[in-house]
């Protein structure tokens, strides 16, 4: 007896015939999202490849060559003239000024949370402080500008450093409690009721308890304030105007001249400033992202 061998593959237990044409829509899918990604990522590069490249060349050499060719003969002349400009001045304003915006904040912000967490159901005043948080989130500081500017005026504190971080503080901390207070809340309250029958003091549980386990959300918030209040702009613009308090951002008006730019000399400026944030974020990326995304999906 002849046996005849069938050419149709086997089909695996429990799969249906239904699901191959929804399997190779997927696997479409996921080669029309890779293509998007990759277009994406060179719509990103292009302009760093072109900052970069750029801050190697010289001020003739830039109006002289195709912007997207790299240098023929690379020269740190910018960066020479960036260093020479008051460039370390710059760069130790808008470090006083970030760490003393941001450390405040954050052990501000802290404590506020936890507050609000453990004793925020009973007590009126507390619920009344949270909504007053989150109502600063709706509130972008373009708005307030002008108010800040008077109350600075009003407080002789004009044209200082200090006028700068109080108000980066008051900014930074609506989402510092707001992530925080989602961590907080997560905190088994077994392990406080368990602080609480040992003695502890809220105090006490503040710092060994809690503190401990919110370090990744006081990483995150540290961070996210951190790049904001260094790449900050408008508050420096308005609330100094002596040379010697200019933070990094503001000092590239530096080299600006009446009839033109320094574009290598900016560029190199540019890229002088990115690189502590940079360095940053690769120490501190899955920090912030997780931290991110667990305050905001909770």
């Amino acid at each position: 007896m002849a046996t005849t061998l069938s050419t149709r593959p086997k089909q695996s237990a429990g799969e249906s015939p239904r699901l191959r044409p929804r399997r190779r829509s997927l696997l479409g899918l996921n080669w029309l999202g890779g293509a998007a990604g990759w277009l994406w990522l060179v719509i990103v590069m292009v302009p760093i490849y072109w900052i970069v490249i750029t801050s190697f060349k010289t001020q003739s050499n830039y109006f002289s060559t195709n912007p997207l060719a790299p240098p023929s003969s690379p020269t740190l002349a910018s960066y020479r003239l960036v260093i020479e400009s008051d460039f370390i001045r710059y760069f130790a304003n808008s470090v006083i000024v970030t760490l003393g915006a941001v450390i405040p904040a954050v052990l501000v912000s802290f404590m506020a949370a936890y507050a609000i967490v453990r004793a925020g159901r009973s007590s009126r005043f507390l619920r009344s402080v949270n909504a007053l948080f989150l109502m600063g989130l709706a509130i972008p500081l373009q708005a307030t500008i002008i108010p800040v500017y008077l109350i600075i005026i009003r407080l002789q504190l004009y044209d200082t450093l200090l006028a700068i971080i109080l108000p980066s503080i008051a900014f930074a901390v609506p989402l510092s409690v707001l992530v925080l207070s989602n961590f907080i809340r997560d905190v088994p309250k077994e392990l406080f009721e368990s602080m609480r029958m040992d003695g502890a003091t809220e105090w006490g549980t503040l710092w060994h308890l809690a503190f401990p386990l919110t370090r990744p959300a006081l990483v995150t918030v540290t961070i996210y304030n951190g790049l904001l209040i260094w790449n900050g702009f408008l508050l420096p613009l308005i609330l100094t105007q002596s040379p010697d308090q200019r933070t990094l951002p503001l000092a590239l008006w530096t080299f600006q001249g009446q009839y033109g730019i320094n574009v290598p000399a900016v560029l190199a400026s540019v890229v002088l400033t990115t690189l502590p944030i940079l360095i940053l974020y690769v120490v501190g990326r899955r920090q912030l992202l997780s931290g991110l995304t667990a305050g905001f999906g909770k």
